[in-house]
């Protein structure tokens, strides 16, 4: 029986691949159906039920969620070969080294151009301008410490450093054109000691005064929860990672009212705002489509703008 039933899967399945089907749920767009995708993230995952909202209540169509897609370049993928019609959140930086293959830049407007550009010569995508935040490195230090030395930039660290112990992600230390050296380098001073270790210890390790200062990411809700302080990248060392939906022009020519609607969630976010949301979903666990749903009745769907 188990030989019987392999044989019969393996027909089926070389019979849908010949057919030239897509799995179930993950196949192109039905007539009056988008299809949104976000990574594993609560930040893409509530941005993409804000979207999900706003078309549901502009249009008649559909919207289908397609939830913790594992990377940027599952997600890139998705889009190219027709699975999914709009990405809830791409990050410049993210993209630019990745989808695109080529160097970071440090220039925001420069890096959104070369999305923009780029997206719509090799993939036939529209990128949007920014949520209006950008999910990028950033330093951070407890609230007291800044209040104490008055620390409002990375810059104000230079006396304290060389005393510090410095908490870092272990894939950034090394990290060609934004790793550790380069930072010392475009800021000329060091840090006491520096700690390589996982991300998400390093929220943990400097509430605790287990160090004293780490880098973290601008959008990530333990900032909130721990109250810490993040310091301006004066320098402006750390790349963009500026936020905004892409959708296929595809999809976008199948129903234009859908760029109507993108566009108004440009510009909308602040950063503090998507910790704020960020809080809601990864601290207080509300769920993301609950954290969406509260944020766009708060606004009124932008029905005004």
């Amino acid at each position: 029986m188990r030989t019987y039933v392999t044989r019969a899967l393996l027909c089926a399945l070389t019979a849908l691949l010949l057919s030239g089907c897509a799995l179930p749920g993950l196949s192109g767009s039905s007539k009056n159906t988008v299809k949104i995708a976000s990574a594993t993230t609560s930040e893409t995952q509530t941005l993409s039920y804000i979207q999900k909202y706003m078309i549901e209540h502009y249009t008649d169509l559909n919207v289908e969620i397609i939830s913790n897609l594992g990377s940027s370049i599952v997600l890139h993928q998705a889009m190219i070969n027709g699975d999914v019609d709009i990405s809830s959140a791409r990050y410049t930086g993210t993209d630019i080294n990745g989808a695109l293959g080529m160097e970071l830049v440090k220039d925001p407007e420069e890096a959104m151009d070369i999305v923009q550009r780029e997206f719509k010569k090799r993939f036939n995508q529209k990128w949007y301008d920014t949520y209006g935040f950008s999910n990028t490195y950033i330093l951070a230090v407890r609230q007291e410490v800044a209040d104490e030395h008055q620390l409002k930039t990375v810059s104000d660290l230079a006396s304290l450093a060389p005393n510090y112990r410095f908490g870092v992600d272990n894939s950034w230390i090394n990290r060609e054109g934004i790793g550790y050296d380069e930072f010392v380098n475009a800021y000329g001073f060091e840090f006491g000691n520096v700690y390589p270790m996982q991300i998400g210890l390093v929220y943990t390790a400097l509430a605790s005064g287990n160090m004293d200062a780490v880098l973290a990411y601008s959008t990530d809700a333990r900032l909130k929860n721990f109250n810490l302080a993040t310091l301006k990248d004066d320098k402006k060392f750390f790349p963009p990672y500026d936020a905004s939906p892409v959708a296929t022009f595809a999809i976008l020519e199948k129903h234009p009212e859908l760029d109507t609607i993108l566009q108004k969630l440009v510009g909308k976010f602040s950063t503090e705002k998507i910790v704020e949301l960020n809080y809601k979903a990864n601290i207080e666990l509300i769920e993301p489509s609950v954290v969406a749903k509260e944020f766009l009745e708060e606004h009124n769907y932008f029905e005004d703008e």
